[in-house]
């Protein structure tokens, strides 16, 4: 049985979807001839931009897992300037951009290489060094982002130079759609770039969630093999949808969760949305946000005369719940450099939930190529409008759920990607 030490720095209870992820990999793991080890930062030292005690609750009780301290940057930014303005990743917390938030955002890329989480890097790696010694571990898989934490692997393949290494690399790391914003000098850019380069030259295997970035990646330097870049993407679980939700029958709900930020320039959506409800007198529509949205899409739908319920963020079990509870789903993907490769894991889950998703986005790209092969939705440009009213007048007058293929959707459950990720495990 291969012994793989699971690192981590999102972990229960922090919330999101970076935590999801790797928090099923080690719930699974133990089915397909592996034994996993976990390593996080301890909560107390974290700097979490979304927390979900109720994730506690999915740790599997036999699990192994080890807590180390942080220097948190983040958290003495916080504290002086107050977490409202402290750029997080993605800038979801962020409304326009003043001189004050300018500066922490430069500080933040140019004195924090490649993130601000880098505090984590020496505590983990002298407990992960420990870990291995005592338990001969095989294989160690390092998930990120904060991409500071695939250092940690380059310092342990020095260390054991036989250890296998799988980088997990859930999203872009030089490529991200917000990384102009980080206001890096060129000196800041190119060190960033190297670091990049080193983890994708030594770690043995790459695991990326869409082709799109696979490809990106293996542009990265002549020395990156792409046969070692394998696309898992993220899945849903299916112990999270047993229950059924059924929608409220004297309501149409149409449903958003997560964070959207004003990058995500829904505009078009609403505007078809509002041309659909006023042209055929839709009056039981109501649209549903549940997590965190901008004052200017609250605006938005204010001024197109939208019904509109704003939740705020609620507990994973929650959000599932709404998901269920709904008609249809809403899914929006950056209008940024990249965007076709952009898989997030909101994706699918919404599959899990078996609701129809109208997806806002690059019509050719990977999160597109899915919709289509589950029959699940389609997904529009941004130009398409046309398009994208008459398939919302389909939606809303009919329940086309029934089309959606089930044996295409459970391709993508976290036990079957799992199994994939153990195969990859076995072969290194």
């Amino acid at each position: 049985m291969k012994k793989v030490l699971i690192i981590t720095y999102y972990w229960p209870p922090s919330g999101g979807a970076g935590v999801q992820r790797t928090l099923h990999f080690a719930k699974y793991l133990g089915d397909y001839n592996c034994n996993p080890y976990v390593l996080t930062v301890d909560p107390s030292y974290a700097s979490y931009p979304v927390k979900d005690e109720s994730l506690k609750n999915l740790v599997p009780k036999y699990l192994s897992i080890s807590y180390t301290k942080s220097f948190e940057a983040l958290n003495i930014l916080s504290a002086v300037a107050g977490k409202d303005k402290v750029p997080y990743g993605g800038f979801t917390n962020q409304k326009k951009s003043s001189f004050f938030q300018d500066v922490l955002k430069w500080i933040r890329g140019n004195f924090f290489i490649p993130d601000a989480r880098i505090g984590w890097v020496k505590y983990a790696t002298q407990k992960a060094s420990e870990i291995i010694r005592e338990h001969q571990i095989d294989c160690i898989l390092i998930s990120s982002p904060p991409h500071s934490s695939q250092l940690i692997g380059l310092k342990l393949k020095k260390e054991f130079p036989h250890l296998k290494w799988i980088a997990d690399l859930r999203d872009p790391w030089t490529d991200i759609y917000y990384y102009k914003e980080l206001l890096h000098t060129d000196w800041a850019k190119k060190k960033d770039r190297s670091l990049e380069k080193k983890v994708l030259e030594r770690a043995d295997a790459i695991l990326v969630v869409s082709n799109y970035i696979k490809y990106a990646f293996a542009e990265k330097s002549l020395k990156v093999n792409v046969d070692k870049i394998h696309v898992l993407p993220n899945g849903y679980d299916e112990g999270d949808f047993k229950a059924v939700e059924k929608s409220n029958a004297d309501k149409l709900y149409i449903t958003y969760v997560g964070t959207m930020a004003d990058s995500y320039k829904p505009t078009v959506f609403f505007e078809a949305l509002a041309k659909v409800i006023h042209q055929n007198k839709i009056e039981k529509l109501v649209f549903r946000f549940v997590g965190s949205v901008p004052a200017s899409v609250r605006e938005k739908l204010n001024e197109l005369g939208i019904t509109s319920e704003f939740i705020g963020h609620v507990a994973h079990k929650e959000a599932v719940r709404y998901m269920q509870a709904t008609n249809i789903l809403l899914l929006v993907i950056p209008d940024a450099p990249g965007a076709e490769g952009i898989l997030t894991g909101k994706l699918f889950e919404y599959l899990g939930a078996r609701k129809r998703i109208i997806g806002i986005g690059p019509s050719n790209g990977d999160a597109a190529t899915i919709l289509k092969e589950c029959n699940a939705g389609v997904m529009f440009d941004r130009i398409d409008k046309n398009g994208l009213l008459n398939f919302l007048l389909d939606e809303l007058m009919n329940d086309n759920s029934n089309q959606i293929n089930s044996i295409e959707v459970k391709k993508y459950t976290r036990r079957q990607l799992t199994n994939q990720l153990s195969t990859i495990i076995s072969n290194l």
